[in-house]
């Protein structure tokens, strides 16, 4: 199994319903495969701002939209029950007639949601012991009908999921990881391995998603899975952005974003996942690299691991 390259549009919900509607349905018309959001109560690095719920606005998306994929990127596991979590997403699957992505990560014991809603602020060990036993209760509740589960952290008692999803055996799940014990859990539950690089230059992001890339191929080997099958997403972040005004650096041209995607897709990442531009100038390179560098891109082979 091979994966062809497609691309992923970040559209974070900080924007009244109408503008973010439209955001959605402008990166669909200009040919992504899928779109996703945030999942956070608030902006955690600024909560006085407009931010909109995660499920809310997939619903919305899903009704409004007809061929565009849409996912988390990704849903923080504190948040949500697990068996509730994939109730949500089963509705969405369906309102979307079966277009829906899972998108599951640890989440930011930085966010300020916590206590804002009083909720447990578990700590990052805490999320990673959680975090199988909840990925596997979402893969089996959307693959059964009937699941019963008896973990540490979460049990289910013969719950029932109908209607089935529209998707076989079940939506695609994707697993944000970064560290090395992370990325092992990805390898071993996800169809889909999202990654990203806080480094300071995109030179020192490339080493960084080398080394993991390297790493998860080596877990696949050990536990006997096809690496060929594991797609691998990388979340193009600028880490310059915020000091520079919104800024990003790979719409400074289309030249600028052909050379980090050449790269990061020499590296073997088959799905990249682009900001939505911050500022509306830089929105006209946005959409001519949509036009006109994605039929190129989607042409890359990838490596033969």
């Amino acid at each position: 199994m091979t994966h062809d390259v497609r691309f992923q549009a970040m559209i974070l919900p900080n924007l009244g319903w109408d503008e973010l509607l439209g955001r959605f349905r402008d990166v669909e018309e200009l040919g992504f495969e899928l779109a996703s959001t945030g999942d956070h109560f608030c902006d955690w690095s600024n909560p006085p701002s407009p931010w909109l719920e995660l499920w809310g606005v997939l619903a919305g998306v899903a009704q409004a939209t007809e061929r565009i994929r849409i996912a988390p990127c990704v849903a923080q596991i504190p948040l949500r029950n697990p068996a509730m979590f994939a109730r949500q997403a089963l509705t969405v699957d369906h309102i979307s007639g079966g277009r829906l992505e899972i998108g599951l990560g640890l989440g930011l014991t930085i966010d300020p949601s916590y206590d804002m809603i009083g909720m447990e602020n578990w700590s990052n060990k805490t999320r990673v012991s959680r975090f199988t036993e909840y990925v596997e209760i979402v893969d089996q509740m959307l693959s059964n009908e009937v699941t019963t589960y008896a973990g540490e952290h979460y049990q289910v008692n013969a719950a029932t999921m109908n209607p089935r999803s529209p998707q076989s055996p079940r939506p695609p799940i994707t697993v944000a990881a970064l560290g090395p014990v992370m990325v092992k859990k990805a390898v071993a539950h996800a169809d889909t391995w999202n990654t990203m690089s806080f480094a300071g230059t995109f030179e020192e992001q490339l080493a960084e998603t080398s080394v993991r890339i390297d790493a998860a191929l080596e877990h696949c080997e050990k536990i006997g899975r096809d690496p060929t099958t594991l797609r691998i997403s990388y979340n193009m972040f600028d880490p310059g952005s915020r000091a520079s005004g919104g800024q990003i650096s790979y719409y400074e041209s289309t030249g600028a974003f052909v050379e980090q995607a050449e790269s990061l897709l020499a590296l073997g990442v088959t799905e990249l996942c682009l900001y939505y531009p911050m500022l509306e100038e830089q929105l006209p390179v946005f959409e001519a690299i949509a036009n006109n560098v994605f039929p190129q891109l989607r042409n890359h082979r990838r490596p033969a691991f």
